[in-house]
């Protein structure tokens, strides 16, 4: 197993040390922390682990084109003023806007109407105008009006009524609803619209001209991450009088560095393993070359600390699943020349590091399974070449490639029970996937043995491992203890419910069946584009050429990208779902150790 092991340790100190304890932890980097205070009230008010003001900030500022001469100098450079100062912008800018749009709507609005100011409420004796623009089809309607109203202006399409009433007509008094021209004129209006653009102006050049500390606000994102780390570090410990207490979570390997921290600084430190009640975070470590899987792992769900780590069944089955649906040598040694073209850019990150030898190994198994179905590009090899020789499947056979998913289905599935009942060894569910294991092997041979005069000892034996799983998952599917005929009821329906998922089992070999289906699919769709480009050729003389090479691009190139989405949904698919449906029961989440943000530039 590659989880490790945790324990939960517990720091004591002089409340005058704290910051420079946690600093030391925050150095050491190994301790996933646990809160000792309760949660706010007021979610809002509790620190963020994360720098999102700077995050912010930086996004903004990438987002302008013409960006300025980059600062590299970091004398004189205050983070915290810069990121406020561009912030501000921001606000101020979406302020600005917002106004200017509100301006530039209301000036659209009064243009029908002209230029007018609105007289003083006590010329009109506290009546007020009430402005609409009705189509001249429905001005027939004013004449039942019992309130004063005027046409002031009209087209060949509307008319701009006014109606006198010191309150507001009612809603259904008039065909359309009234137009919201203001107090202000339309003079008024522009002056303003105009004062906005030009300070809407002076907010873009002083964002373009802010530009130039990305560089700087870039090398220091991970000081800003680090103390937004220790600011929640702090609201995580418990403080009373003189001292406060830090707790945390950390592997075996870390107890000696954490030990000298603590002997170091004169502080307590108390070490426990994991209680039964406890849940302790997942922490995985592979090795490097299939470190990829706990990306995989990590993507879908964590198992949970008491678990097992699927990282490694899961790292070669998806690549044994992507080959599968790819089913082309050709295209994988496309992908393999990609791969090769851009394997220092993906070197530049650990994560890169690690995802591009999982692409190595997908690239390395869709090329051996390529070459095993006989297709390059939707082209068999002729029989006498090596390449033919090494042609040993018929993907077109359907009863062979059948058998070959459903065999693997069933591997992957027992694969999944034999890790559970190693994880759950003594308790029911142990018990139960040991016998779902023979379950599942006796109904494969029997499937496979069924109509191939196979000899009856050979065929009693798989229905009797059959029998014998189903039985086990029935009568030991349960912990609970038989002390009466109540608990002996409970007990058995305990292994009834435990038995129904036979047809979970049945529906979870039967969905790899998908491998062979868009794997011959893919194959399809290859050599009709092959055929396609073929009798366009033939057919059209000269021109025909040139289509014939158009229609085997974009056709290759369409069966490429479905069989690459293909590939990664599916793949995962069958990891995630089947697999995780009989491998792992719970789920966990990771280890995240408070430690420095390492410097990206």
């Amino acid at each position: 197993m590659s989880i490790q092991n945790l324990n939960r340790l517990t720091i004591a100190g002089l409340t005058s040390d704290k910051h420079a304890v946690l600093n030391a932890l925050q150095d050491l980097g190994c301790l996933h922390l646990i809160p000792l205070r309760p949660a706010p009230r007021e979610p809002e008010k509790e620190p963020t682990g994360h720098a999102v003001e700077t995050v912010q900030a930086l996004r903004y500022l990438q987002d302008v084109r013409d960006k300025r001469r980059q600062v590299r100098d970091p004398e004189g450079f205050d983070l915290e003023t810069v990121v406020r100062a561009v912030l501000e912008n921001q606000q101020r800018r979406r302020e600005v806007s917002d106004r200017r749009d509100a301006l530039a709507e209301r000036a659209a609005e009064l243009e029908p109407w002209g230029d007018f100011e609105l007289p003083p409420e006590a010329d009109l004796a506290g009546r007020k105008l009430w402005f609409y623009i009705l189509p001249q089809r429905q001005l027939r309607q004013l004449e039942t009006l019992e309130l004063p109203w005027q046409v002031v202006h009209r087209d060949n399409r509307q008319a701009w009524v006014v109606v006198i009433h010191p309150d507001e007509p009612p809603r259904d008094a008039l065909p359309v609803p009234r137009t919201l021209t203001g107090a202000l004129s339309l003079t008024e209006v522009k002056r303003r619209l105009e004062a906005a653009e030009v300070e809407l102006e002076a907010v873009q050049a002083e964002h373009q001209a802010l530009t130039r500390w990305i560089y700087l606000i870039s090398s220091h994102l991970a000081e800003a991450e680090d103390q937004a780390q220790l600011r929640l570090a702090h609201a995580q410990t418990h403080d009373e009088d003189s001292l406060f207490l830090v707790q945390g979570w950390a592997p075996d390997a870390a107890l000696e560095a954490v030990q000298a921290l603590t002997d170091r600084r004169g502080l307590a430190l108390l070490a426990e393993p994991p209680a039964p009640g406890d849940a302790p975070p997942t922490l995985l470590e592979n090795p490097p070359a299939i470190a990829a899987g706990q990306d995989l792992v990590a993507f879908y769900q964590m198992p949970a600390y008491d678990a097992w780590d699927p990282s490694r069944v899961l790292f070669f089955s998806f690549a044994a699943f992507f080959a599968m649906i790819l089913s082309d040598a050709g295209y994988a040694l496309l992908l393999g020349l990609l791969l090769v073209l851009y394997w220092g850019r993906l070197g530049r990150t650990e994560v890169g590091q690690r995802m591009r030898l999982l692409a190595a190994t997908l690239v390395g198994t869709s090329v051996v399974w390529g070459m095993l179905v006989g297709s390059y590009f939707g082209f068999a090899p002729s029989p006498e070449t090596l390449l033919g020789q090494l042609h040993l499947l018929d993907i077109n056979d359907f009863e062979i490639m059948m058998r070959i998913s459903v065999a693997i289905g069933v591997a992957h599935l027992v694969m999944a029970n034999l890790e559970m009942a190693v994880a759950a060894r003594g308790r029911a569910a142990g018990r139960v996937a040991l016998g779902w294991i023979a379950a599942m092997l006796g109904g494969f041979a029997l499937w496979i043995l069924h109509g191939a005069g196979a000899p009856e000892w050979l065929s009693m034996t798989a229905q009797g491992l059959l029998i014998l799983g189903l039985a086990v998952v029935l009568l030991l599917g349960s912990d609970r203890r038989i002390d009466g005929l109540k608990a002996l009821a409970l007990r058995a329906f305990d292994g009834l419910s435990a038995l129904v998922r036979v047809t979970q089992a049945f529906g979870d070999v039967l969905s790899y069946l998908r491998l062979f289906a868009l794997g011959l699919a893919s194959a399809s769709m290859a050599m009709t584009f092959n055929g396609l480009a073929r009798d366009t050729a033939a057919g059209l003389p000269g021109i025909g050429l040139l289509l014939a090479i158009l229609i085997l691009l974009a056709g290759h190139t369409l069966n490429l990208l479905l069989a690459l989405m293909s590939g990664v949904v599916h793949g995962l698919r069958l990891n995630f779902i089947e697999f995780y449906n009989w491998a792992l029961a719970g789920e966990g989440y990771p280890f995240k150790p408070f430690k420095r943000t390492e410097l990206r530039e």
